[in-house]
């Protein structure tokens, strides 16, 4: 699989006019992850125009509720035909259980891939001690959080770049890793606590590697993009 295809680019904005400005900027990207501020700001207008535009779509929603409601919104998520949805794996195991259910028994022939937030990358092992008063280390939590929504049936998990290569040995070659922070090296780090490069992520196991503001923010997206991929080959 090439770089490009390897790459999802964060819509991380705000009305559908920037998000399709940006879509057509880039035409050769083939998936693309709608967050929290885009559809909440939008809706499923800015999904319907991607399926047009025949692109992929990462819906990160990051799911955080009880089991019935999670349930729910698995199902309505279903009917806009992406290809991957969020859930936070601290829901627990009965919601995240239901939640793949509701996502197999659903009317769609191709229901999302549901991945589990393991530990948001804007987190670190301070944090994780001090204010969340998490007793373990952040990479044995990670992998604690991934291999329990292995266990409900889930896919895949959301992880930082710094503990792909442990969930990939542990959790298997079949398990999907789709990591965000990840910042070429001459991009600024923003609120990223735990980022590797695309080529260390893509070399730690990461099958996708989600990018924003180092393309998205820059003054020549395109370019941006071109010296990523050029970057990262393996």
């Amino acid at each position: 699989m090439a770089v490009i295809d390897k790459i999802i680019v964060a819509l991380d904005v705000s009305t559908e006019t920037e998000a399709i400005s940006l879509i057509d900027t880039l035409p050769e990207v083939n998936f693309w992850k709608v967050g929290l501020e885009l559809f909440v700001s939008t809706g499923p207008a800015i999904l319907a125009y991607l399926k047009q535009r025949q692109k992929r779509i990462f819906l990160d929603l990051k799911l955080h509720d009880i089991p019935n409601t999670i349930a729910g919104a698995c199902r309505a998520a279903a009917r806009y035909n992406v290809d991957l949805l969020t859930i936070h794996a601290t829901c627990g195991r009965p919601a995240l259980q239901q939640a793949q259910a509701a996502l197999e028994s659903s009317a769609t022939d191709y229901p999302p891939k549901l991945i589990a937030i393991t530990v948001l990358t804007s987190l670190n092992s301070r944090d994780l001690a001090l204010d969340l008063k998490v007793p373990i280390e952040l990479p044995e939590y990670g992998l604690h959080m991934a291999l329990l929504a292995q266990e409900c049936g889930l896919p895949g998990a959301v992880c930082s770049p710094q503990e792909a290569a442990q969930l990939r040995q542990v959790c298997g070659r079949d398990f999907l890793l789709v990591c965000p922070g990840v910042r070429p090296k001459w991009a600024a780090a923003g609120d990223q606590r735990r980022a590797m490069t695309p080529k260390e992520a893509l070399r730690a196991g990461a099958d996708y590697l989600v990018i924003g503001r180092p393309i998205t923010a820059a003054d020549d997206p395109a370019a941006a993009l071109a010296r990523i991929c050029q970057e990262t080959e393996i």
